[in-house]
């Protein structure tokens, strides 16, 4: 793709002075996220929206120089440094969209839905392994346990389609037994943030947003999370310990993929939430089932089958881009 490096177009779209722009014989308008909702969509029924961090610049000119049609295009205003426009139209080039750049610090999200508002109050729910943190808990406790080989095999039958969730779980569990109860406290005291949740929490704490964590996981990682992040509540398995010792086993209800889901409908009961703030975001397969009880189901650096299942994918940036798939 050609590069255009005077960056045109988003400096015009990024400026506070006229509101049209010709480019190559097309008009392009811009407007007010907010106005779309209020005033646009009915005769732009198509967009999309693109963020980019300021690395990609020079890619998304180029990308957004090659638009076939007049449109409507408005700057997304958030509370983080990645930059983000919406592009509305009567209608879309799929040639245009799939010229998307790849490979670069950029997302494209075609907004096929309404979308959950940003300044009402809403919930998110998350997954936490590989979602909330960078890592897969289990499979850190089972590496300092000794035993990281035989709990990847247990996982590997479960992708296979061999085991389900809660026979994978009590399985991978069951080779941590004996192990000394301070790997625990020990993985909690390094647990990994993924980049970007924090800016991406005190923006919707801003907006009184409710956020809770579901994991397939286990309570003491979750809790300190939810300590660590001020979360409105965290959801895990609870791992049996006895005499300073792990001894294989998780009691109580299994949260699985559809234990997951219910988070969904019994967090917005307990928040009276209102109807289209339901928002979730996860990595994996097991987080299908809660992202489609979601208004809007998300999928973060994920796998096939749940990026299919999604709403939206977020696919190159970090957490902060998700706060440019609501509505402001």
């Amino acid at each position: 793709m050609q590069q255009t490096h005077d960056n045109v177009l988003l400096n015009w779209l990024f400026s506070e002075t006229c509101e049209t722009y010709q480019h190559q014989g097309r008009i392009l308008y811009r407007y007010e996220e907010s106005e779309y909702v209020l005033e646009l969509q009915s005769h732009l029924p198509y967009r999309c929206r693109v963020i980019f961090s300021v690395e990609a610049t020079a890619e998304i000119e180029s990308w957004l120089a090659l638009i076939p049609t007049g449109a409507h295009i408005a700057e997304l205003k958030r509370q983080n440094d990645l930059r983000g426009f919406e592009v509305a139209t009567q209608s879309v080039s799929d040639e245009w969209i799939m010229s998307f750049p790849q490979q670069v610090s950029a997302e494209i999200v075609l907004v096929q839905q309404p979308l959950a508002q940003l300044n009402v109050p809403g919930l998110l729910v998350m997954d936490m392994d590989s979602t909330a943190i960078t890592i897969e808990c289990i499979d850190e406790l089972a590496a300092m346990a000794g035993v990281g080989k035989d709990v990847a095999a247990v996982t590997a039958r479960a992708m296979r389609g061999e085991l389900d969730f809660e026979a994978s779980l009590r399985e991978r569990v069951a080779k941590l037994a004996g192990a000394d109860e301070g790997i625990i406290q020990s993985l909690c005291d390094s647990l990994p943030l993924m980049p970007g949740i924090e800016s991406m929490i005190a923006e919707l704490k801003s907006h009184q947003w409710k956020l809770v964590v579901a994991s397939g996981g286990f309570t003491p990682f979750v809790g300190h999370l939810k300590h660590l992040l001020d979360l409105d509540a965290a959801y895990a398995n609870e791992l049996v310990i006895k005499e300073g010792k792990l001894i294989g086993e998780v009691t109580g209800e299994v949260v699985d993929a559809q234990y997951k889901a219910n988070v969904i409908a019994k967090s917005a009961k307990r928040w009276s939430i209102a109807a289209g703030q339901c928002v979730a975001i996860g990595d994996g397969a097991n987080d299908i089932p809660m992202i489609q009880a979601a208004d809007l189901g998300l999928a973060f650096h994920a796998k096939p089958k749940l990026i299919a299942a999604a709403d939206a994918a977020i696919q190159r940036l970090d957490l902060r881009a998700l706060v440019f798939c609501l509505q402001a």
